[in-house]
């Protein structure tokens, strides 16, 4: 069984089946790497791997027989609230405050494998290799394409300057079906490519509105909201916290003083108003 919480660990516990006793619980080892806290963890279907989703907006994947770090996934740029392993196929899902959901492929022998992908994410599109290229191709669920645009040497840049001509009459792809899947994927990355976010720190932004705070209160959770955000959510009847689904022990709200004063500062050094 594993557990996670505020302390920023997973914990790993044997269920242990006696004669007389019923059940015993038996405390086994801890898992680092999150430096805030774990808001979801779960088993592969065979038990030889957990992952875990947190605040600090990384995803971690362990060996249980070891305790060792397998992946770091870095992709998401909010809290993992969510993750799960398929089934029957080495897949892995990870949900995020960010509105997406990541799917993961894991295959040690071919190039799309977690960590590859995540290498990816951190380096600007038009700067990809061919390798972040078949990378970013497995995790779209087009991994069929891999040796094909190997085969081709198409890199970051290339990818971005393919056209529908281009996909019939140089790489020959007959489907209608995924080249339209294909072209679709690479738009995306093109809006992603040109478009210039506003970074905001993520600690500044309110779990429920996604916006930025104007007045920060804490509620029983722990957790930093803004105030008509959670006045709402309390006054909806809603009694479980937004951030980790838990019963909220009071509906008390206290203003955050401090995080008011830390956004302030931060807005007072921006160019324009946020």
């Amino acid at each position: 069984m594993a557990s996670c919480g505020q302390d920023n660990q997973v914990k790993l516990w044997l269920i242990l089946f006696t004669d007389f006793l019923g059940v015993e619980l038996k405390y086994k080892c801890t898992l680092n790497g999150h430096s805030a806290p774990v808001l979801a963890c779960a088993f592969s279907h065979d038990g030889q791997m957990l992952v875990s989703g947190s605040v600090d907006k990384c995803v971690i994947v362990y060996e249980t027989s070891t305790g060792n770090t397998l992946h770091t996934l870095s992709q998401h740029t909010r809290y993992v609230t969510t993750c799960a392993f398929a089934p029957h196929s080495p897949l892995l899902a990870t949900g995020s405050m960010d509105k997406t959901v990541n799917i993961w492929q894991f295959d040690l022998k071919q190039p799309c494998a977690g960590n590859i992908t995540e290498n990816a994410s951190k380096v600007a599109v038009e700067d990809w290799s061919e390798d972040d290229v078949s990378a970013w191709l497995c995790a779209q669920d087009l991994a069929d394409f891999v040796g094909l645009f190997k085969m081709n040497n198409i890199d970051g840049k290339e990818l971005l300057n393919l056209s529908k001509e281009s996909l019939i009459n140089e790489l020959k792809i007959e489907s209608l079906g995924l080249r339209r899947k294909l072209l679709q994927k690479i738009e995306e990355l093109r809006m992603k490519t040109t478009s210039v976010p506003i970074t905001i720190p993520d600690e500044f932004l309110c779990p429920i509105t996604r916006e930025l705070m104007k007045d920060p209160v804490i509620a029983a959770d722990g957790y930093s909201y803004e105030k008509e955000a959670i006045e709402n959510w309390i006054n909806s009847k809603r009694r479980s916290s937004p951030m980790t689904n838990l019963p909220l022990p009071s509906p008390m709200l206290t203003p955050n003083r401090t995080l008011k004063m830390a956004i302030s500062r931060w807005l007072e050094t921006q160019q324009k108003p946020v």
